[in-house]
């Protein structure tokens, strides 16, 4: 009897690295319209100086949140004692990094809608215009996406909760569980930048949560590529517009429209 056939490790992660490079696309457009991305940068500018803020504070007291969390542990010898509230500060500051790169891309998107829907549209042009675009009015589109996003971000807390619990598991802790909170993180940005030509369309959060994933390895490739960028310090600022470029490649991509230029 004939074998059942397999299929190749390497198709998922050639799609993986394909969406990776949708990213890097992105970026190259710095280079065709640098006074357009350079404009995308403003909105990142304010959100960031927001997020740096709140990331500043989480740090100057992560001891005091990861004593409070483990009172377990006051009686426990120092260097033990130690040790468990060091794990539970790297929980905290996982977890604060997985939803501050969320929220950072939800707020920014909110302030910068003009902006990071003009880039997006010079995208479209370069690759043959938006089939079954609609008229969207622009205060019901930003309290479309202020809503998507807020979904998301809720969503993506209730699943960081259990990551953050795992944070304290040691060795597993400090290797697997940053991974999957990259993953989880990537997905859901992904899904957070793609809402600009998702509604140009018409399309809301579940049309696109259910056409990304019927190629989740590419969704996963671009989302976890911005996800890092994000994390390097002025890294969201800077490659917030590229990755609104990108997302619009990804939605064509997934909407099984051309993303070779014209």
């Amino acid at each position: 009897m004939k074998a059942p056939s397999i299929a190749p490790v390497t198709g998922a992660v050639g799609r993986f690295l394909g969406g990776a490079g949708l990213l890097l696309r992105g970026i190259g457009l710095y280079v065709r319209s640098p006074g357009l991305m350079l404009l995308g940068v403003v909105p990142a500018l304010i959100s960031g100086a927001l997020f740096l803020g709140a990331l500043a504070a989480l740090v100057y007291f992560v001891d005091d949140l990861a004593a409070l969390v483990t009172p377990f542990a006051d009686d426990w010898p120092s260097g033990l004692r130690g040790l468990v509230r060091v794990i539970a500060g790297l929980a905290f500051l996982g977890l604060g990094g997985l939803l501050g790169v969320l929220t950072f891309t939800a707020v920014t998107l909110a302030i910068g809608d003009p902006f990071y829907e003009k880039i997006s549209e010079r995208v479209e042009e370069r690759y043959g215009g938006t089939p079954g675009a609609v008229e969207v009015p622009f205060w019901a589109s930003v309290r479309r996406s202020i809503a998507d996003s807020v979904r998301l971000v809720a969503i993506s807390a209730l699943v960081g909760v259990p990551l953050f619990a795992a944070g304290f598991i040691p060795v597993v802790g400090q290797t697997v569980v940053p991974v999957i909170g990259a993953a989880v993180g990537g997905w859901f940005l992904a899904l957070e930048l793609v809402g600009v030509p998702f509604y140009r369309r018409g399309m809301r959060l579940p049309d696109r949560r259910s056409l990304l994933k019927a190629d989740r390895p590419t969704t996963l490739g671009f989302g976890v590529a911005v996800f890092l960028c994000f994390l390097i310090p002025l890294g969201a600022v800077l490659v917030m517009p590229a990755a609104v470029a990108g997302a619009t490649l990804l939605a064509r991509r997934s909407l099984g429209q051309s993303i070779e230029e014209h």
